[in-house]
């Protein structure tokens, strides 16, 4: 809570000018002429609530012979105001006694009205000659003027004053929309950090500096001034941010680039001078730019960029604040983005964002470590095996394997388990990767059939297939956009693609449709997502990975962080380069099409055995297909089996392909240590 009243040092009165006292004494002020207004407003309205009842002359001149007037007010144009003795009879209940006549104006100054004034006299009535007050007219008349002034001074002059320097003539929209945490608010520690062991490793430093700044200038060194926080979204980049204000213990200020760019040109940059002046004010401290691409882009590339744009004078004030800094100065200034590569060289300069922190997609051993951390939370099966998700789950940020073991765990409630199992993961990463299993789907026959055959013709190229990926499982269950899914389960991350292992993707990505072709003579629109990455990665074969036989080692590819104005998509080889390259992408495909079909005909029967078996089954793993693929035969009762027989049907026949053993006192396997090395 802010305490306004001086240190105990400080003598009485020795306040500066424009402190405490003078706020005091402008808002006493303030509330003295509002509340004489109120008092004004309110007589005028009780007066104008509460008329006097108009009557003729002629009723008035009965009132004055009846000796009923008790007082009479005289005043300018011919109206006389006065009030009644009593109420006479037949008059209704809560009739006012004050009355109002009017009389023409070359009347009023007559001996008739004399007569009737001497009357009244006689009878012991009082009478008065009132002259109006200019002043109160006047004033009347410029109430509404003085009221609507007045509104104005209060609500908008009084913001202004408030806003100061930041807002200009707009108030509060100078004042910078952060958010600041404390580490009671944050709670975020490198604990709850798991899987970018680099890149934490390299902001320890920071937080070194912020616990005890004087170790770094011992010797003459400077901490970087920015860290910028580089990676595809859901790596962990906000997260990281939170842990470094967590572990140093100092206050973490957060706004988004968006944040700065409003309608109102100049908005921008005065919310960006606000946010480094309260920063400075509370250092040691952290200031976070999530999303600094949405003011950091490079200058002079659009189509509008001049010097007035709100965009480039927001950044410009950026690069002017972290200019400002001194040596000694404890603000660590932490930017993310996913577009390192249109940020303005201006703004990653050393001296400003001097280091470059990549925070990339989790390697097996990172999601082993992130599975670990947010299974923390979830009650567990005993067959959990996380080192068997890890492996399931390449190219997963942090957020979809958070993601995953949300759903996991609502999948397990719903189905009204006390735990989560393993097959609940698995459904899971199904679910965050490819959608939701439309199990009620009614498909008609021949299209699953032709379903079928088409995954079956992608699960056994994937099996013989020696440079592919092992299979995990093969459904013809409609999930997301897909009527069927071949699942494969990688037994390691890679970095670098083979050739043979690209033309193996393309090898499975193209036995669906041959197997279509085959089996039922003719073609369907399902191989399109196949069709679109078997060329894809054809594609990028040739022009960014030069595995092209005829183009050779040169770099075709978009250049997508200078593209010219006039040049569509930044293309920079001939037309004839052009067609060369599609030559060469269609012969890519033709022979490995021929290869697969080749291949699939060698294999008819096996294609056949797995097809009927998910006719029967709908999804069989890579266990029962390889088994299939042996010329075994899987001995599992469908869902159908178990409710036309269930009595009939011995309970240790029921799963025999993959038993799986129960134990309540088994602990689920969450490893220790470092995970092992896959073969």
């Amino acid at each position: 809570m802010e305490n306004n009243t001086p240190p105990p040092s400080q003598p009485p009165g020795s306040q500066k000018p424009g402190g405490p006292g003078m706020k005091m004494s402008r808002n006493l002020i303030s509330w003295v002429i509002l509340f004489g207004m109120a008092i004004l407003l309110v007589t005028l309205l009780s007066s104008t609530l509460d008329p006097p009842a108009q009557i003729s002359i002629t009723k008035f001149d009965t009132l004055v012979k009846n000796k009923e007037i008790k007082s009479l007010v005289i005043k300018e144009g011919g109206v006389i105001e006065g009030q009644r003795t009593r109420q006479r009879e037949g008059e209704p209940p809560g009739t006012g006694l004050r009355f109002s006549v009017t009389f023409p104006t070359e009347a009023i100054d007559g001996p008739f009205l004399d007569k009737m004034v001497q009357a009244v006299r006689d009878q012991g009535g009082e009478v008065t000659y009132e002259k109006p007050n200019q002043f109160l007219l006047v004033l009347v008349s410029l109430l509404p003027w003085i009221l609507f002034f007045g509104l104005i001074w209060f609500v908008i002059y009084r913001q202004i004053r408030g806003a100061g320097a930041t807002g200009g003539m707009l108030g509060g929209f100078g004042r910078s929309r952060h958010r600041v945490s404390v580490k009671e608010h944050t709670n975020v520690t490198f604990d709850d950090v798991a899987g970018i062991i680099e890149a934490k490793d390299e902001v320890q430093e920071i937080i070194e500096f912020l616990k005890a700044p004087k170790k770094f200038q011992r010797l003459g060194g400077r901490i970087p001034r920015g860290v910028l926080l580089v990676g595809p979204p859901g790596c962990g980049k906000t997260l990281l941010a939170k842990a470094i204000a967590g572990e140093a213990d100092v206050p973490f200020f957060s706004i988004s680039g968006s944040d700065f760019v409003e309608m109102f040109v100049g908005v921008g940059a005065s919310r960006v001078r606000d946010l480094f002046k309260q920063a400075k004010e509370n250092s040691p401290c952290i200031l976070f730019l999530d999303e600094i691409d949405a003011v950091g882009r490079r200058r002079g590339t659009s189509f509008g960029g001049g010097g007035h744009d709100e965009r480039e004078q927001t950044l410009n004030a950026i690069l002017v604040e972290m200019d400002g800094f001194d040596s000694n100065t404890q603000i660590i200034v932490v930017a993310a983005t996913n577009r390192a590569d249109v940020l303005d060289p201006a703004l990653v300069r050393p001296g400003r964002f001097d280091r470059q922190v990549f925070v990339p997609y989790p390697d097996l051993q990172g999601r082993y470590e992130i599975l670990k951390v947010h299974l923390r939370k979830i009650k567990l099966g005993p067959t959990i095996d996380v080192r068997r998700s890890a492996r399931g789950t390449p190219m997963f940020t942090g957020a979809e394997l958070a993601a995953l073991v949300n759903e996991a765990a609502l999948i397990a409630t719903m189905a009204g388990k006390e735990f989560v199992e393993q097959e609940d993961l698995e459904e899971a990463r199904d679910k965050v990767r490819w959608g939701r299993a439309k199990k009620s789907a009614v498909v008609d026959e021949r299209d699953r059939r032709l379903t079928a055959y088409h995954e079956a013709g992608h699960a056994v190229v994937q099996a013989l297939e020696k440079h592919a990926d092992p299979l995990h499982k093969v459904s013809i269950i409609p999930r997301g956009q897909a009527g069927g899914a071949t699942f494969a389960l990688p037994e390691r991350d890679r970095t670098v693609y083979t050739k043979n292992y690209l033309l193996a993707i393309i090898h499975v990505a193209l036995a669906g449709r041959i197997a279509e072709e085959l089996f039922f003579n003719e073609i369907s629109s399902g191989a399109a997502s196949d069709i679109r990455q078997a060329t894809e990665i054809a594609r990028n074969m040739v022009r960014e990975w030069g595995m092209g036989e005829t183009v050779g080692f040169v770099y075709y590819g978009d250049d997508d962080a200078k593209p010219g104005m006039f040049e569509l998509g930044g293309r920079t080889y001939s037309d004839k380069t052009a067609e060369a390259i599609d030559h060469e992408v269609k012969r890519i495909v033709d022979t490995a099409y021929a290869g697969v079909k080749r291949l699939i005909t060698e294999n008819r029967d096996k294609v056949d055995a797995v097809a009927k078996a998910l006719l029967k089954h709908e999804t069989i793993t890579g266990e029962e297909t390889n088994a299939l693929i042996r010329g075994e035969s899987i001995e599992r009762a469908t869902v159908s089996d178990l409710l036309d027989g269930a009595d009939a049907t011995p309970r240790e026949n029921v799963g025999k392909a993959r038993p799986v053993e129960f134990d309540p006192k088994r602990k689920p396997d969450l490893g220790e240590g470092t995970l092992p090395q896959l073969s």
